[in-house]
């Protein structure tokens, strides 16, 4: 039997289970958790003085694993330094689709996610998402999730749009592809498992060539087309290196995929060109960032993988999401300057001036929104020295208002004494 928890805990995470304390090293406590489903009981996080009720769900597998889990939109109730924390869902895009188009059965451990976008080969041509807002993929009503809001969610629940210091150097495309692949466990979209369908490329080793390819044609069966049935369609999460003509036709070149591109067709290829303008000039100059893309894709009777609908995604060299040039200044100051913080994504709300584009979690009392603005909209409340505001909801919010010159200083960040007991580095493993 083996026993984890939602996010990374530390020999100092602590449960109240039936009435006694657990830390996730006490001995005893694997066998508490088990107990604890057995019985519906609902173990309390010990991040604050009151508790945060929790969960335990079991992983479905021949192991019998269980998984501590949050209940659902609880994470901003726990202690900001708790592995369980997450920031209020309105502060992001998260807010417009959980409990709509994401739903989570604390009975189960199961999430359930309705997609805006098929997962079978539809007549006609390969396609992008309709249009909505600012060059970008499907702007939904929140019932329902599109590529991007998919890549979004599986970004937050993977932690990737997590930072500390410590995690310089050790965010490779190995520890991505291993935290998404873990995001995706529980996942299930149209009845089946997400996690079943979603491919993403191991890291290349040449000495593993044959072991890596026979994985991945034994994944890619399931996506083979047969005569007079429904095409069922794979998810591909990978790092773009090219998108250019082929010898017939167009291609996506992946990374870590050297031996085999992605058919893209003639309509898929303009019209990438025309709607992510944007973002692929801003890749195509930037040597540091990375272009993520998610896309559906089919593969013939041959074998080869042809992308039926994609969209792209801007990250950072530590795989943080960008949006543009302004949140890549921001995230690159976040980093360079040594700060702790959590980088909010839109899924598929618009982009406007009054979006969170980060939260600092190192200052003093609670988290600390950051957010860049492109309209005079905020000078009224601005205090000129800092960059600081106060939102109606009384929250000190950082504002970069970029009409009025260059980026302001960060929020100062809080000096702890050795023995403060603040726990760092708690959101992400080594």
């Amino acid at each position: 039997m083996e026993v984890s928890t939602d996010g990374v805990s530390t020999p100092g995470t602590a449960y109240e289970i039936g009435g006694q304390r657990f830390e996730v090293t006490s001995r005893g406590f694997a066998e508490a958790i088990a107990d604890a489903h057995a019985a519906r009981q609902r173990p309390r996080c010990l991040c604050t003085p009151e508790g945060v009720e929790m969960y335990v769900a079991r992983l479905v597998g021949p192991h019998g694993s269980y998984v501590v889990k949050r209940m659902p939109d609880t994470g901003s109730s726990h202690s900001c330094d708790c592995p369980s924390y997450e920031p209020p869902a309105d502060l992001s895009g998260l807010g417009q689709v959980l409990g709509t188009a994401i739903t989570e059965d604390p009975t189960t451990g199961q999430t359930n996610l309705r997609l805006g976008f098929s997962l079978t080969k539809l007549a006609g041509q390969a396609q992008l998402p309709p249009a909505g807002g600012k060059s970008e993929s499907v702007a939904t009503d929140g019932t329902k999730l599109s590529l991007r809001g998919l890549l979004h969610y599986l970004w937050d629940q993977a932690e990737l749009t997590k930072w500390h210091p410590g995690f310089a150097g050790k965010r490779t495309w190995g520890t991505v592809r291993r935290q998404l692949l873990s995001a995706s466990e529980g996942k299930f979209a149209r009845g089946d498992s997400l996690r079943s369908r979603l491919y993403i490329p191991e890291t290349f080793l040449l000495d593993q060539r044959d072991a890596i390819n026979a994985r991945r044609s034994a994944q890619w069966l399931q996506a083979l087309s047969a005569p007079g049935k429904p095409q069922r369609l794979m998810l591909l999460i990978g790092e773009v290196k090219e998108i250019a003509p082929a010898r017939y036709g167009f291609k996506v070149v992946v990374k870590h995929l050297p031996d085999q591109a992605f058919s893209i067709d003639q309509q898929l290829y303009r019209r990438l060109g025309r709607r992510f303008e944007t973002e692929l000039a801003l890749w195509g100059s930037c040597d540091h960032m990375h272009m993520v893309i998610i896309s559906t894709f089919s593969v013939s009777e041959l074998g080869i993988p042809t992308i039926r609908e994609l969209s792209p995604m801007l990250v950072s060299r530590q795989w943080l999401p960008i949006e543009d040039m302004l949140d890549g200044q921001l995230v690159d100051r976040l980093v360079i300057q040594g700060r702790t913080f959590i980088k909010t994504l839109r899924y598929d709300h618009s982009w406007s001036s009054l979006d969170v584009n980060a939260i600092l979690m190192d200052c003093d009392g609670a988290p600390y929104p950051l957010r860049i603005s492109q309209t005079a909209e905020d000078s009224p409340l601005e205090c000129r020295t800092t960059g600081s505001v106060v939102t109606p909801e009384h929250l000190q919010t950082w504002v970069w208002l970029t009409h009025q010159g260059p980026m302001p200083s960060l929020p100062a960040k809080a000096l702890f004494r050795a023995d403060s007991g603040l726990k760092v580095a708690r959101h992400y493993p080594s």
